[in-house]
């Protein structure tokens, strides 16, 4: 088993990698008690090398792993990218370029919502992962000869499922379908999140500014606490703590006690006595710096009438074109669709983002009456 514990064996390791126009990447990772995610292993492929990197070793500089993953002539290929991808761009301050996301290939390409990485490879080559290390402590060393071989899988496998997929996408002239997902992922907006932005992580609804006011406020206070104490949110306020705090409004240590969700004495506690500081300043605020609530004002016949209409014309454009309803479009957007105005040229050039795949909406139109009658064709 090639295990990587020097810098000196990491430089070599990439220059052997970069010799392919692409590798496959996969991270071992925990972050059940921390707010950061704490790399424990790093795991390499192309169709012909493979390693294991040991990030936790003192003999060890990732430089030259980051290096490789600045490297515009070396496509990185991951699976469900997303957490991955945060790790290096806490660690090493880049994103992976050019970067392929086989989950999200293999979506495009019809496997399936959200498929796992065991699951895209029983279907694509037969065989079937051992996945009974799925939960090791990755921290712990030394690891087992079978938990090294498990966690190699992940990406020798991957390395000969990517050729397959980009045929695939290729034949089916879907690539840059996948060019759009791949570039959200690559942006650094996408990890650069502002403690003032957290809020717009809560799956929750507010009805009046000052409830909106109080959210943001609140929110942003537990993202700072969470990352300076490098725990998780969960261990500073829930959401649903947060979302209790916005409606009741508690203005001092008694009201704040009296919450549900809030465990006996702990008002009393300096973090809690903090959090009443921040619920009062959000309570002062003057009416005219209250931002406006963005309320959810679709009808309820318009919300079943885009879920009766829309979503079957959605599946059926997937399965017609062997893809997945969800690169069609989102429940969100299925109702932002079926409710736009007259004017819905203008409201898709204004928020983009409400489509998941525009380019897929755009063949989709043609089997919803709702995007026919709204002229969205016209894109």
């Amino acid at each position: 088993m090639n295990v990587i514990l020097t810098t000196s064996q990491l430089e070599d390791a990439v220059k052997a990698l970069a010799k392919h126009d692409f590798v496959a990447v996969d991270t071992e990772f925990i972050r059940e008690t921390t707010f950061w995610p704490e790399l424990c292993l790093i795991q390499m492929a192309t169709p012909d090398y493979s390693c294991l990197v040991d990030p936790l070793s003192p003999e060890l500089d990732l430089a030259p792993f980051f290096a490789l993953m600045a490297n515009e002539r070396v496509t990185k290929v991951f699976h469900a990218a997303r957490q991955d991808l945060e790790i290096v761009h806490n660690l090493g301050g880049l994103l992976p370029t050019p970067l392929f996301d086989s989950q999200v290939a293999a979506m495009v390409c019809g496997f399936g919502d959200s498929i796992s990485y065991d699951q895209l490879v029983v279907k694509m080559t037969g065989v079937q992962l051992d996945k009974s290390s799925r939960f090791t402590d990755w921290r712990q060393r030394p690891l087992t000869e079978h938990q090294l071989s498990y966690a190699l899988a992940d990406v020798t496998y991957l390395a000969s499922l990517y050729p397959m997929l980009k045929d695939k996408l290729e034949s089916a002239g879907r690539t840059e379908w996948v060019k759009e997902e791949m570039a959200t992922l690559s942006s650094f907006e996408t990890y650069d999140l502002q403690p003032e932005d957290a809020w717009k992580r809560l799956k929750m609804r507010v009805r009046k500014p000052i409830e909106l006011v109080i959210l943001q406020r609140v929110a942003a206070w537990r993202e700072r606490e969470a990352r300076e104490r490098n725990v998780p949110r969960s261990r500073v306020i829930k959401d649903d703590t947060i979302y209790e705090i916005a409606q009741q409004q508690p203005k001092d240590q008694a009201a704040l006690g009296r919450l549900r969700t809030v465990p006996n004495g702990w008002e009393r506690s300096g973090t809690g006595q903090e959090l009443l500081k921040v619920i009062i300043t959000a309570i002062e605020t003057p009416k005219e710096e209250l931002p406006r609530a963005k309320l959810q004002t679709f009808p309820p016949c318009m919300v079943g009438g885009a879920n009766f209409l829309v979503k079957p014309r959605c599946a059926l454009f997937a399965a017609r074109s062997h893809s997945s309803s969800k690169t069609s479009a989102s429940s969100q957007s299925i109702v932002q669709i079926a409710s736009w105005p007259v004017k819905a040229r203008l409201a898709f050039k204004q928020s983009p983002s409400l489509l998941v795949c525009q380019s897929v909406w755009q063949i989709a139109a043609a089997y919803c009456p709702c995007a026919r009658l709204l002229d969205l064709q016209a894109f």
